[in-house]
């Protein structure tokens, strides 16, 4: 199998903290992709042009950080991060969705900073960095009751991690020591030690502005 990867992008870390937890690194390359540079081939394997993009062994293609890692734990004969039934499956689900809604949300405000002056809401921003606290409260509520891993606790930590890689002025820790502690204890496993994110500008510079899409002389 063959993951297009990305290391900035934490839905893509949400897949190889995956792959990691439950032993399939071996059976899975990671193909470095950058979905927003000028020359990507990102839309060859998946017409949403994004990462993560899964190419199965018969070399058809899954999209989607929820069904990759869903599909990946139906491969492998370790321990499940989908719990198979009830209340522990809905809890597992709901939680993956608190912790992507931490992406998407935060994603959405991070995309607005960097818009161009004049096309920039500081509402927008407000509102999509009130959906993460909320969400963040929520989890703090929770965190305490957090054991062993699952699709939720993976997602959350994914999402935490985004936060602290693209939003470092947004002190989320500071009333929240419970989400803070699990965290804290969650980024020593392997897992995360080796999935943390970082910068990667591909070969062509990086030459359009990889959150409007248009070239950066344009947006200067």
């Amino acid at each position: 199998m063959k993951l297009r990867y990305n290391p900035t992008s934490p839905y893509v870390r949400k897949c190889v903290v995956m792959i990691e937890e439950v032993g399939l690194a071996d059976r899975v390359e990671r193909v470095m992709t950058h979905p927003w540079a000028e020359f990507t081939d990102a839309h060859t394997v998946n017409p949403l042009g994004k990462v993560p993009t899964l190419i199965r062994e018969d070399g058809s293609a899954l999209y989607d950080s929820a069904v990759i890692c869903e599909y990946l734990d139906t491969v492998h004969d370790g321990p499940k991060m989908f719990p198979a039934s009830g209340d522990i499956r809905w809890t597992a689900l709901r939680r993956q969705i608190l912790g992507d809604g931490i992406v998407d949300a935060g994603g959405d405000a991070l995309r607005e900073k960097r818009r161009v002056e004049h096309e920039r809401s500081p509402g927008w921003i407000v509102r999509q960095m009130n959906t993460v606290d909320r969400c963040l409260d929520e989890l703090e509520l929770e965190a305490s009751t957090f054991d062993g891993m699952n699709i939720g606790l993976i997602a959350i930590g994914s999402g935490l991690g985004f936060l602290d890689f693209r939003h470092p002025d947004h002190d989320w820790r500071a009333t929240r020591p419970n989400l803070t502690a699990w965290f804290a204890e969650t980024s020593l496993r392997l897992s995360f030690k080796s999935t943390e994110p970082w910068e990667w500008v591909p070969e062509d510079g990086g030459r359009m502005n990889t959150w409007t899409g248009w070239p950066r002389d344009a947006a200067t």
